[in-house]
């Protein structure tokens, strides 16, 4: 029978110029900082030739050892203390009757979206050892000369990051939660196990997997960190690996030795990535398969308004208290002279947006730096997740690999692999706006990746070709068909890339220049300046600018966009 329709074209696609100029920038963004950060590792700053001098610099002193312990134990600390935190309000909420659900998710989705530097200036406000307002209130009530509270200590430090990095274990375990039938429940409660025994013995440790891939992202999250404990730990006079790293920084900087140093951070983040990631494809809790049976909110009782205090008191101390004692700072004269009229101003956010010389400008920088990185962000990702799942070339799953790395690439360390790379002659990019918006891009490119790679496995194949049988090419497919139809996937995963890269410090820290300052640099030197009212205005101003975009998110994607796309 007769036909009117083209013959499909497997020749010469002039879209392959696309997808080759996709690999060659995804190879800059990610490989060539990668090597030079370990080929810097052991080049001598004299003459250029191979040496381990950088590392026995590194490692020479007892203090740059204790860094990484101390390092080690924040990260195991904060991690235990954040699934403190977390698993009791996952279980309660995915599945008890625990009333207030829904907003206990929109707390933990607030504490989500709070920067963790906000959060420690927060609670410098209110657990400082002498003008806290914890110690106050403290000393008030009792008399004592002075109060018990000190964030400026370990196990403040902990607190601090625990306090927001809970969300991870929230997310992975109430999503693993969710997919347990009530069956098994119900056969523990049969043999006489009551509900508390039940959630012990039987609920939670089907979920175990999820709840240790949340504790292994959490305490990746707390090593990593560099804000927190540059705020805390800093004035308490120890060290982490990432303000150590910051201080081989400081003239003359010594990239060298910073790059020796950061190895074995970046070797315990890559091991635990890899021990996550199998543990979290286990594949033998049956339970978890979402097929069959079905999931019944269980009666607490009593317990249920027992649950909803503790939902309260953590909601408290990572939301209520931080936010309102930052909103006391944003609008007070002075924040140590508490809450009266008299010490009511606008003049710190009138300062902020129009007197002081870069604060402004600092917010246009994050803005303007997190909108280009993530529309480079999710052209490369998208482009290379078309290729691995549609197969276009051999070995293609190296790219989503690629993807992917940056993941286990602390902020600090793909910083100073940037520094290395692209600081020196010829491109000679330090300080520049572009090599931000290239750091950016390249630390958020696993979120693009994980998300456009699924929206794309879940798109039939088959109308593509419809349009390359009608005579059509491949980037005419991508444009009238493949992007429409995922459209609000991109823009979901737009602006999960752009939240947190108008936030981002770890990387800007190490790389903005006087004219690139960002607002996350910004929040940090008025710390260091002791400037609480400016500060607290001026992050009052960027969780402002936030929200937003998190509600264009939601109109788009869902109630809980960010909670559940991140649990992907």
């Amino acid at each position: 029978m007769a036909t009117n329709a083209r013959p499909l074209k497997r020749g010469w696609d002039p879209t392959w110029l696309l997808w080759g100029a996709i690999i060659a920038v995804l190879l800059f963004l990610v490989v060539s900082p990668f090597i030079e950060l370990i080929l810097s590792s052991f080049r001598s700053p004299k003459d250029g030739g191979f040496t381990f001098a950088n590392y026995a610099a590194a490692y020479g002193r007892e203090r740059y050892v204790q860094a990484l312990i101390n390092s080690l134990q924040l990260g195991a600390a904060a991690a235990v203390l954040a699934g403190i935190f977390a698993i009791p309000l996952a279980w309660a909420v995915s599945r008890t009757n625990m009333p207030g659900r829904g907003f206990v998710r929109m707390v933990v989705l607030a504490t989500f979206i709070t920067p963790p530097y906000t959060g420690a200036v927060a609670w410098i406000l209110l657990a400082g050892p002498n003008a806290g307002w914890l110690n106050k209130a403290f000393v008030f009530l009792t008399g004592a000369e002075a109060g018990p509270f000190n964030i400026y200590s370990f196990p403040g430090l902990v607190f601090v990051i625990a306090l927001y990095s809970f969300p991870y274990i929230f997310i992975f375990t109430s999503a693993a939660l969710e997919l347990v039938s009530s069956e098994m429940e119900d056969a523990a409660n049969i043999l006489g196990a009551g509900t508390w025994r039940t959630m012990r013995r039987v609920t939670l440790p089907l979920a175990l997997p999820a709840i240790l891939g949340g504790l292994i992202i959490c305490f990746l999250e707390a090593i990593a960190l560099f804000a927190s404990p540059a705020m805390i730990a800093i004035p308490a006079r120890f060290n982490v690996v990432t303000t150590q790293l910051f201080q081989f920084f400081a003239n003359p900087v010594r990239v060298e030795v910073a790059a020796a140093y950061a190895m074995p951070l970046l070797g315990v983040t890559v091991m635990l990535v890899l021990v996550q990631r199998l543990i979290t494809n286990r594949k033998g809790f049956v339970a978890l398969t979402g097929k069959g049976g079905e999931r019944r909110p269980i009666d607490l009782g009593r317990g249920r308004w027992l649950m909803f205090g503790y939902a309260m008191l953590v909601a408290s101390m990572s939301v209520f208290l931080p936010y309102i004692f930052l909103m006391q700072a944003a609008f007070a004269k002075a924040w140590g002279r508490g809450f009266s009229l008299d010490n009511f101003s606008f003049k710190n956010f009138h300062f902020i947006l129009f007197e002081h010389a870069t604060a402004a400008h600092s917010v246009f920088n994050a803005l303007l730096f997190g909108a280009a990185a993530a529309t480079a962000a999710v052209i490369i990702t998208f482009g290379v997740s078309y290729i691995v799942t549609r197969r276009l070339i051999p070995y293609a799953e190296v790219l989503g690999f690629l993807c992917v790395a940056p993941f286990v690439i602390p902020g600090v360390v793909l910083a100073i692999g940037f520094y290395a790379a692209y600081a020196p002659p010829p491109l000679a990019l330090y300080g520049t706006a572009m090599i931000l918006i290239l750091a950016f891009t390249t630390r958020f490119l696993p979120i693009g990746y994980v998300n456009s790679s699924a929206a794309l496995r879940s798109l039939n194949p088959e109308m593509e070709e419809a349009v390359r049988v009608l005579g059509g090419n491949r980037f005419t497919a991508l444009k009238r068909v493949v992007a429409p139809l995922l459209k609000r996937n991109l823009l979901g995963a737009w602006l999960l890339i752009f939240i947190p890269a108008t936030r981002e410090l770890s990387s800007a820290i190490f790389l903005y220049g006087p004219n690139t300052k960002v607002v996350s640099v910004m929040i940090f030197d008025m710390s260091e300046e002791g400037n609480f009212e400016y500060l607290a205005a001026l992050a009052l101003i960027l969780q402002a600018l936030t929200l937003p975009m998190l509600w264009i998110g939601q109109r788009a994607m869902g109630r809980d966009f960010m909670l559940r796309r991140t649990a992907t």
